[in-house]
C-alpha cells in the first residue's frame, strides 16, 4: 500500500489517473496530448503507477493501451476512510431512530 500512497502523492500522476478515469484504454500519445510534460516524463509517471498497480497495460497490435485499475484506491477507502466513517454513520442512525421513536 505504500507504493500506492507514493504514486498518489504526485499531482501529475493523479492527473494521469483522472484522464484514464475519464476515458480508459488510452495510448501514451493520447495521454501526453495536452499535458505540459514531455513524453519521457509521462512514461516515468506511468511506470510508477504501474508499479503501484494503479495502471495496467495491454498490447493491441502496435499500440500499448493503459487502463485504470481502481482496486488499490478502493482498498485505501476500505482500510483508511470507511473505518473512520463507521462511528459517525452509526451515531446518525441512532439519532434518527431516537427522533422517529420520540414522534410516536
Amino acid at each position: 500500500m505504500d507504493e500506492v500512497f507514493k504514486a498518489l502523492a504526485d499531482a501529475s500522476r493523479r492527473a494521469l489517473l483522472d484522464r484514464l478515469h475519464a476515458r480508459n484504454g488510452q495510448t501514451l500519445t493520447e495521454l501526453c496530448d495536452g499535458l505540459a510534460m514531455t513524453r519521457q516524463a509521462v512514461t516515468k509517471h506511468l511506470a510508477i503507477l504501474e508499479a503501484a498497480n494503479l495502471v495496467t497495460t495491454r498490447r493491441h497490435g502496435r499500440e500499448k493501451l493503459h487502463f485504470l485499475n481502481p482496486v488499490p484506491i478502493h482498498q485505501i477507502g476500505e482500510r483508511w476512510i470507511r473505518k473512520f466513517e463507521r462511528a459517525k454513520l452509526t451515531a446518525l442512525g441512532d439519532l434518527k431512530k431516537r427522533l422517529e421513536d420520540s414522534d410516536d
